[in-house]
């Protein structure tokens, strides 16, 4: 480790700790293409902490109990919005037919549209205030929101609350750049790894939880349930070191981050709207081509201003553009899937007039129980296999996988056997998918970039999410029948639906071709650092 020149200032840094100021040559002169501004090197001044241990301890890939600590209230503050998420998808149903609502999309959608719009200031302060501190800020945040949400009356203060529950939409961000930051090197594949795979715990614990609170408590219990599952991440990331890899401030650029949480937003909910309003009419076409129209105006002031909010060069590397559009394609195909899963399940079933299987919660919970726990173990597993198998051809098998499950699960879904099975497949593909993206996110960008990576990456993917969330409804629509105000669907619709995200995933299988051979980690900062391009 490089010990700092001015040796007086470690006197006031704890022991084991070793801090230095380092110039360190920015990645995105290496995109200059020519240009006059560009072609300067720029250098800025970088805070560099040493793990608190020595290289020893450092090598060793088990936690220890400090490091065991943080993971647990780490994995609790990633798995929030999973959580949050999950449990509303499941009471989406109950909340559709207690307000006699066809809009029930936006219970779960208005959430993503305040954290598409948040994103990249959040990714931004983050940067130059710290993740922790941030990531407090948002939490505490979103909690406001879901306690609006238990305390509504009507269905428009509900999606207010949901929509302030937003903020922490972009917290597993957060959480995957403060582990990198905080855990030893050797450590962070396993713990990146197990942060992704944890998802599979809240795929099997959220629908017994929610189960059993629908059956016995009704959405109301839930919404309170969200209340407390906030106030506890609030309050224990109050325990998590910060990160002490930093930016230096700037000023933030409000137009670009304006333009673009904007625009995308502006697309989102014109899509959103298109069935009802008409996919011809002034209002659909004025969001959708005003939102594009905000997005490249975005593009316009960021390759002229000085301290871009997303830097333009970033998403000109191959292995960053790449990874983000296979990442995306991949996750996309899951979210969307688990939508139409979710209300299959749980939607009643009435002969030619609904297909939905009728199911419990609870019953729901058991039959996805096999496949929570295969994510799990299979997440782990993968994390390990990571470090000596290239994470493209893991993300390949993945995705693959996932394509196959989804395709078959399309065709059959009638019956306990067909959907617990089957599910089992796109289940593993799943596991080995979550896994491999926070590693191929470490292998493409340096660790004072990941914010702003993941932050793309997050943006990114609530688009898509939000964007194929509106496919769902628009596909399942195109064969349903409304009755009291509630939306129901077909067997044909549900197929249908079942089947673009297995062609969604296949895409992403076969577009993995284009990922360029990643870096380990641990390289991607010595070649940042040389000048080469990541």
């Amino acid at each position: 480790m490089k010990e700092t020149e001015n040796s007086r200032h470690q006197k006031a840094i704890p022991p084991k700790t070793v801090v230095f100021l380092g110039r360190r040559r920015l990645p995105d002169t290496e995109e200059a293409n020519g240009s006059a501004r560009n072609s300067r090197t720029r250098y800025s001044m970088a805070l560099n902490v040493a793990s608190q241990h020595d290289e020893k301890s450092a090598d060793r890939s088990r936690f220890g109990v400090r490091f065991g600590v943080i993971l647990i209230i780490l994995l609790w503050s990633f798995n929030l919005n999973s959580l949050v998420g999950g449990m509303a998808g499941t009471a989406q149903a109950q909340v559709a037919l207690h307000y006699h609502t066809t809009q029930i999309v936006w219970f779960t959608q208005v959430a993503t549209l305040l954290g598409v719009f948040t994103t990249p200031f959040t990714a931004k302060a983050a940067g130059m205030f710290g993740k922790r501190r941030v990531l407090i800020v948002i939490t505490a945040l979103g909690f406001i929101g879901d306690l609006i949400s238990a305390l509504s009356t009507d269905y428009a203060t509900l999606l207010i609350g949901r929509g302030v529950a937003g903020f922490y939409v972009p917290s597993g961000v957060l959480v995957f750049a403060l582990a990198r930051d905080v855990f030893p090197r050797r450590q962070v594949r396993p713990a990146s790894g197990l942060l992704a795979g944890s998802i599979g715990l809240v795929m099997f614990g959220a629908p017994f939880l929610s189960g059993t609170l629908l059956d016995n408590h009704g959405f109301r219990g839930v919404l309170w349930f969200m209340v407390i599952a906030s106030a506890a991440a609030v309050v224990t990331l109050l325990f998590v070191p910060e990160s002490p890899v930093c930016e230096p401030r700037t000023r933030v650029d409000w137009l670009g981050g304006i333009l673009l949480g904007g625009g995308l937003t502006a697309i989102i909910y014109g899509i959103g709207n298109g069935t009802d309003w008409g996919w011809t009419s002034i209002r659909t076409l004025a969001y959708i081509i005003g939102g594009f129209a905000a997005v490249l105006a975005f593009l316009f002031v960021e390759s002229r201003t000085a301290h871009p909010i997303l830097p333009l060069t970033l998403l000109g590397r191959r292995r960053v553009w790449t990874m983000l559009l296979v990442t995306t394609l991949v996750m996309g195909a899951f979210v969307g899937q688990s939508t139409v899963m979710s209300l299959l399940q749980l939607m009643p079933s009435i002969p030619h007039v609904s297909a939905g299987l009728g199911w419990t919660a609870t019953k729901a919970a058991w039959v996805g129980f096999p496949s929570s726990m295969l994510i799990v173990t299979t997440s782990l597993v993968t994390g390990v296999l990571a470090r000596r198998v290239d994470s493209r051809r893991l993300l390949v098998v993945g995705a693959l996988l996932m394509a196959a499950g989804l395709a078959l699960i399309g065709e059959f879904h009638h019956s306990v056997p067909q959907v617990m099975f089957l599910g089992l497949i796109s289940a593993l593909g799943l596991a080995i998918c979550l896994a491999v993206g926070p590693i191929l996110m470490i292998e493409s960008v340096s660790a004072e970039e990941q914010t702003v990576a993941g932050g793309t990456q997050n943006l990114l993917q609530g688009v898509a999410f939000a964007v194929l969330t509106q496919v769902v409804f628009v596909l399942l629509s195109q064969h349903d029948h409304v009755v009291q105000g509630t939306a129901l669907y077909s067997d044909t619709s549900y197929r249908n639906a079942l089947w673009v995200f297995a062609a969604l995933a296949l895409a992403g299988t076969l577009l993995t071709a284009l990922i360029p051979k990643a870096v380990r980690i641990g390289d991607a900062g010595a070649a940042v650092e040389d000048g080469q391009t990541v």
